[in-house]
């Protein structure tokens, strides 16, 4: 244990329950203007093409500058606190929401979410932060619940801006999000102890500092983050065209189409702690032999998606999908978190959190292009093709690491 043998016990979980609280908060303030930004942006272009463009580019823009970025934080957070890393993320968040509430030219609306991106990106040092309080065997509870205080975030936000647009404009949205951020930012500095940064110690008969392979040297951190990204886009290849896809085979109302949607992040929310406590015990050749058999489950689940014509079905199968994701990205990073050392967390987690930006923009890109080539009808049969492709790195992880034991 790094720092967990400092803060242990009550205080811990306390720690714990007040960075869900704050990571749920400023996520939720961030996602208040998600599902609305194409709707703003489209009163604001001169033209379709515009518009169409800056729809997409608006939700890129901030995953590109985090993925640029994230590694970079993380290593200053290992050298000099992952607090203080998670103050400069909130704040960043907070004054670019306000610089985006009187913001009108698309030009620099796109140019303020790269920017957001790039300064902000506070999930990766929370990460790292709670791993530098908590029990190396809780990591996998710990990043299920940090991941489901987003997931949450992110169904309230979504409410609570549409809420907001129903009775003001975008401005509001935009301006209250920038005092949520703030005052996550002023509560983390006041209430989150400060924990000393882990100095790595030397190894002998090697250089006092550690070279930059040194990370991924003889670890499976590499392939490990293959997996985690490959599972990651196997999820968003819908994403970009599940309303479309939803609306044209069911014929249904709107209202179903969100709760479709909305079922998926339901069942991680309820699975993702359940799972963790399953995972917390395993090895990681035990680990990766039972998330192969979920994968072999996510398969099943999108084909019968794919495949009905019964929108409960489909509603049934996206609950089900949503659980058993909930035993994919947190169990993952706990393994990718384990692979490297207490010193190396914050660039480890940067890297992690880079991964999962880039897959998710290679799956919303991919998705959407593929279904414009060859039509909504062969959305799901791409996610098994995906989840197949899992399947391969997976199996050739766990071969390595049989034969490396």
């Amino acid at each position: 244990m790094s720092d967990a043998g400092a803060i242990q016990g009550s205080k811990t979980r306390t720690l714990i329950y007040l960075l869900f609280a704050i990571q749920l908060i400023s996520m939720g303030a961030m996602e208040m203007s998600g599902p609305f930004w194409p709707v703003h942006l489209r009163d604001l272009a001169s033209s379709q093409a515009l518009s169409s463009f800056a729809g997409s580019a608006v939700y890129i823009a901030p995953m590109l500058g985090i993925m640029l970025t994230s590694a970079f934080w993380g290593r200053i957070g290992d050298r000099y606190g992952h607090k203080l890393m998670m103050i400069r993320a909130l704040a960043g968040l907070s004054l670019t929401q306000l610089a985006l509430a009187f913001s009108s030219d698309i030009e620099v609306i796109l140019i303020l979410r790269f920017v957001q991106g790039a300064c902000a990106g506070y999930i990766a040092p929370a990460q790292a932060y709670g791993v530098s309080i908590e029990a190396p065997a809780r990591r996998a509870r710990l990043f299920a619940i940090l991941q489901i205080s987003t997931n949450v975030g992110s169904l309230l936000g979504a409410v609570v801006g549409g809420l907001i647009l129903d009775h003001a404009s975008f401005f509001w949205i935009n301006f209250i999000a920038c005092l949520l951020c703030a005052m996550c930012t002023v509560v983390a500095a006041v209430t989150l102890p400060d924990v000393a940064p882990v100095k790595k110690a030397p190894v002998a008969g090697s250089p006092a500092t550690g070279s930059k392979g040194s990370v991924w040297q003889g670890s499976p951190l590499l392939p490990l983050l293959g997996v985690m990204g490959i599972l990651l886009v196997a999820r968003l290849l819908p994403q970009s065209v599940f309303a479309l896809y939803v609306s044209a085979e069911f014929d249904v109302g709107n209202w179903v189409v969100g709760l479709c949607y909305g079922l998926l992040a339901l069942g991680f929310i309820l699975s993702a702690t359940a799972w963790s406590r399953y995972f917390e015990q395993r090895t990681q050749q035990q680990t990766l032999q039972r998330i192969t058999w979920v994968v072999i489950a996510c398969i099943a689940l999108s084909a019968v998606a794919g495949t009905t014509h019964n929108p409960v079905v489909f509603a049934g199968a996206y609950f089900l999908w949503g659980i058993l994701l909930g035993a994919t990205t947190p169990v993952l990073m706990a393994l990718i978190s384990k692979a490297v050392d207490s010193s190396q967390q914050g660039h480890v987690m940067g890297i992690a959190q880079g991964t999962t930006q880039f897959a998710s923009i290679a799956g919303i890109s991919v998705g959407g292009l593929l279904s414009q080539i060859h039509g909504l009808q062969y959305t799901y049969l791409y996610v098994c093709l995906a989840y197949g492709l899992a399947l391969i790195a997976i199996a050739t992880l766990r071969y390595r690491a049989f034969h490396h034991a």
